[in-house]
């Protein structure tokens, strides 16, 4: 992702999060500190932007920061497409560990999560706001040590 890309991901920030989206500058403020603690991704079809992704790694913990697919382009394998390449960064920074958090009405995005081996560790209660929906904190250890992550789960 490059500042060139944030108008259109910011659009789809607010098509997909209209609650809780994040303003230009916080999006702004998390691809200043790429590269040195951020990476951020984007997928596009047809020259559009059609996803979003970004990670954050401070030593040897990685936290998913945000993961976004336009509807129209769900079930093409985009999320895991972008899941994949933000844990490919942890682990080339020698993460040993990558949270996230997702909402707790958000079945497809957790199973997706699952499917990568993420597994629930907590629960915030009413993180998302002004919903007011729980977030599941998820986990996933590298398999191999510092570097490794597997895709096959």
């Amino acid at each position: 992702m490059t500042e060139a890309d944030l108008p259109a991901v910011h659009a789809l920030e607010r098509e997909l999060f209209p609650e809780d989206a994040w303003s230009m500058e916080m999006l702004r403020e998390e691809l200043a500190d790429q590269p040195r603690t951020r990476h951020y991704v984007v997928a596009e079809a047809d020259g559009r932007i059609v996803g979003y992704a970004g990670l954050a790694v401070a030593v040897d913990q990685g936290d998913v920061q945000t993961i976004g697919v336009r509807a129209d382009q769900r079930g093409k394998g985009l999320g895991a497409a972008l899941l994949t390449a933000l844990l490919d960064e942890a682990a080339r920074r020698g993460a040993d560990e990558v949270f996230l958090e997702v909402r707790a009405d958000n079945p497809s995005a957790r199973r997706l999560y699952e499917r990568f081996g993420f597994e629930r560790v907590g629960l915030r209660k009413r993180y998302y706001q002004p919903s007011g929906v729980d977030a599941v904190v998820m986990r996933r250890r590298a398999r191999t040590g510092p570097v490794g992550f597997s895709r096959e789960t």
